[in-house]
């Protein structure tokens, strides 16, 4: 249970320019590998090509049709024309992109509206956008098939700028429009904005290249699929200097009008109506791809009975805890202190202001089979970070045992708890997914000096293990002779468990923390910068065992964490690692994710945290607190991604009133 404090004074007044551009910032980085000639584009589309593609190099490469305002206002002008929608009622962007059209309607008076979709850097984009306007609009990450609106709350539902059709599966597309179907009030209508499937199968230009700016050049291939169903297509983004920086695909299901036609019948939809096709041009005037011929589609939700609202039977919770009553050998002392119970009583104070939940506590372990076994509980508050009696290493026999006896439990589960156990793992996984990480050799107990590496200042830790055990002030070395001091330190705390020697990122240190699911939204909270100022000189600038369990520390008392001044580009850039990361270790609910700069500027990796500490003064509520959450909102926010991805949540919604069904006229 840590100890730190949160100051929103930071002290330098200009954002940090010494930091090199992370990879994944795709428009500013240097050259990448090219797969050269392919004679087959449909072997290498990724399935879910949509996930990483929507960046700020997609602003680039389309922007002469989605960064156009004059078109933009054409497709207003068109949808408020043909579905006679007005200022008061409630409209829903789906797949927004950076909310061009719902910012257009907010420009018109349109005060109830909403904008989704699944790239969280245009999202962000779309939220900047709203709020130097001054405009009221909601703009929420968010999967299409999965579409978390409350139901019939919609007049409107708009799918525009060729954004239907993405998924590898026709029934994926059918999910998305029987989510629809569910946002619509009876009567309600979609306007789809689709590619003309008949026309582009017969007329999509084979290859083309354009300059889409002073500095950077595109060149596509495009094919149609093996079933002739989908045209694929390949991008090559070029600059002139630093040559190839993008070699992406993608691709869309090209409906004729009786196929989407068809599929809106099978949603459920009433009246499809075809208004004709669309044709843009662009400034460019050059390659306008699946934006070049599109068909302008309408269709009506059944008139049906409105739900009727009732109250939700709060969720039973049982939360699981440490023991206090057994050694704990990661605290001051080797036992819970003054302060962990502090923590646990402003915990259950946080707990005890959340609506629609109950709560009990388990913490003694000597029991804890048997009340797991016997439990009436709806959803577990897995909050037991100290580990099956409190030993660290059987953290994940916690959630393990919770999934033998099928119960549901927040954070996550006993896969991704080993594997990030394992720091040299998480380490080799991240390179895998472009992440940069620490230069790193792993050390074994048979291993010799002869083979130890030869750059300092290096840091030493256990490979195995969290809570900064094992990483003090003594960790950081400086020279050989240092380095086999403290392997030899090492050994005699840990026995022969392999050792970790890292190259000592000496740069800015960034936390990111996040909170969802993959499968419905994932939200960055703020990124927190670790203040080292008032440290004193003499010692290593680092977030060790002292800074979280020794309140006489000066690791205790003089580390601050402030708000980023890193520029917007990177921020973006470090969410998208630790989403990344988030995704592929299996995390849940959520997670932190640590990152620091070396002497170069270049941001690396340091740690992976699923289920990281829960409390008051810990990171993830600081930055819970610079996105204006209460500790207790944080508490909620856990609970109710957990609720989600069960389905718990369904109590707590509105069911159909069973008194007087007949349709509303």
């Amino acid at each position: 249970m840590a100890k730190s404090r949160l100051s929103t004074a930071h002290p330098m007044s200009q954002p940090s320019k010494s930091l090199s551009p992370p990879q994944s910032l795709r428009a500013a980085r240097g050259p990448i590998g090219c797969l050269g000639p392919l004679a087959d584009l449909e072997s290498h589309l990724p399935e879910e090509w949509w996930r990483d593609l929507f960046d700020d190099l997609y602003l680039k490469t389309d922007g002469d049709v989605v960064e156009n305002d004059v078109i933009t206002a054409e497709e207003i002008d068109l949808l408020i024309a043909t579905t006679g929608i007005t200022a008061h009622e409630r409209v829903l962007d789906l797949c927004c992109g950076q909310g061009r059209h719902t910012l257009a309607l907010a420009k018109r008076g349109f005060t109830q509206l909403t904008g989704v979709d699944r790239s969280r850097y245009l999202i962000r984009v779309a939220r900047h956008r709203a709020d130097a306007g001054g405009f009221t609009a909601s703009f929420k990450e968010g999967d299409a098939r999965k579409l978390r609106v409350p139901e019939m709350s919609q007049d409107l539902v708009m799918i525009m700028g060729n954004s239907f059709g993405y998924f590898a599966s026709e029934d994926d597309d059918l999910k998305v429009l029987k989510r629809v179907m569910k946002a619509l009030a009876p009567g309600g209508q979609i306007y789809l904005d689709l590619t003309d499937g008949d026309w582009m199968g017969r007329n999509f230009e084979k290859r083309s290249w354009e300059w889409i700016d002073q500095n950077h050049f595109v060149c596509r291939e495009r094919s149609l699929s093996s079933d002739r169903r989908r045209l694929i297509s390949r991008e090559v983004v070029v600059h002139d200097e630093r040559g190839v920086i993008a070699d992406q695909f993608y691709a869309e299901r090209l409906y004729n009008r009786e196929q989407i036609q068809a599929l809106l019948n099978k949603a459920g939809f009433k009246d499809v109506r075809f208004h004709g096709r669309l044709s843009v041009e662009s400034e460019r005037a050059q390659d306008l791809g699946m934006m070049a011929h599109r068909e302008i589609v309408t269709a009506h939700a059944p008139r049906r009975a409105l739900p009727k609202k009732i109250g939700r039977e709060p969720i039973d919770v049982l939360v699981l805890l440490g023991d206090p009553r057994l050694p704990d050998p990661v605290k001051r002392g080797g036992q819970f202190n003054e302060e962990d119970f502090d923590t646990l009583n402003r915990l259950k104070n946080a707990l005890a202001k959340l609506p629609g939940y109950t709560f009990s506590y388990h913490d003694n372990h000597a029991s804890l089979a048997s009340a797991l076994e016997s439990s009436r509980a709806q959803l577990v508050l897995n909050l037991c970070d100290e580990g099956w009696n409190n030993d660290a290493f059987k953290e994940l026999h916690v959630p393990a045992y919770l999934e033998v006896l099928n119960l549901k439990y927040t954070g996550a589960g006993p896969a991704c708890l080993a594997a990030c156990y394992d720091k040299a793992l998480v380490r080799a996984l991240a390179a895998s997914l472009d992440v940069p990480v620490p230069a790193e050799t792993y050390l074994r107990a048979s291993d010799q000096a002869a083979t130890l590496p030869g750059i300092f200042p290096a840091i030493l830790k256990p490979n195995f293990g969290d809570s900064s055990i094992g990483i003090t002030k003594d960790a950081i070395v400086h020279d050989k002779s240092a380095l086999l001091a403290r392997i030899e330190s090492l050994r005699q705390q840990f026995g022969a468990k392999p050792i970790l020697i890292q190259e000592f990122l000496t740069g800015q240190e960034y936390t990111v923390c996040l909170l969802g699911n993959p499968e419905s939204e994932i939200h960055a909270l703020p990124i927190l910068e670790v203040d080292y100022g008032l440290l004193d000189a003499g010692l290593p600038k680092i977030l060790g065992y002292e800074s979280k369990y020794l309140p006489g520390s000066p690791y205790w008392t003089d580390i601050r964490y402030i708000p980023t001044a890193l520029e917007p580009e990177l921020q973006q850039a470090l969410i998208t690692y630790a989403t990344r990361l988030f995704e592929r270790l299996g995390c849940r609910d959520y997670a932190r994710f640590d990152f620091r700069a070396d002497a170069q500027g270049q941001i690396k990796l340091l740690e992976v945290n699923p289920n990281p500490g829960w409390c008051w003064d810990g990171k993830m509520n600081l930055a819970a607190g610079l996105d204006g959450l209460r500790y207790s909102d944080l508490l909620a926010r856990i609970l109710d991604h957990a609720c989600q991805r069960y389905g718990l949540e369904g109590k707590s919604l509105e069911r159909k009133s069973l008194e007087g069904a007949a349709l509303l006229s």
